[in-house]
């Protein structure tokens, strides 16, 4: 079985890209295993009312309706699934989640940034692809 890690943010043209991406695999339906990844992000504010926290209120069943929306177009495509969310820096725990389920393959979906939009803003797609231990496919929402 070909294990696929697909990190799923709330944007679904980024998701659905990444999606086909699996999808189109050679013998994707018989082959592959796709662990769909939700990362809710890590965050802390203070204001008026006081401190929150993202440990605070994240939960860990609460999925975007990205992560169904991909589920059934693999499903679709006869492609197995699985689900996971975890809390934290994105490509951070994406990578460690690579390494703990063993993937053979990491597939993201980025966005088309200038360079100066890099370096202030950083880019979750290319941390993933400097620090990932397996293949890392980039796919681009048009």
């Amino acid at each position: 079985m070909y294990r696929v890690l697909l990190p799923v943010s709330t944007d679904l043209g980024q998701a659905l890209a990444a999606a086909d991406a699996v999808a189109s695999l050679p013998n994707a339906a018989e082959a592959v295993e796709a662990v769909i990844l939700n990362v809710y992000e890590g965050f802390e504010a203070s204001g008026e009312g006081g401190r929150v926290d993202s440990e605070d209120v994240w939960n860990e069943e609460n999925y975007p309706e990205t992560v169904d929306v991909v589920a059934d177009r693999l499903a679709k495509a006869g492609v197995s699934t699985t689900r996971r969310r975890e809390h934290g820096d994105p490509a951070e725990v994406i990578v460690e989640v690579a390494a703990e389920i063993d993937a053979d393959n990491v597939t993201v979906s980025g966005r088309r940034r200038s360079p100066t939009g890099k370096v202030l803003f950083g880019s979750t797609a290319q941390s993933v692809v400097l620090a990932a231990d397996c293949p890392v496919t980039v796919t681009l929402a048009d």
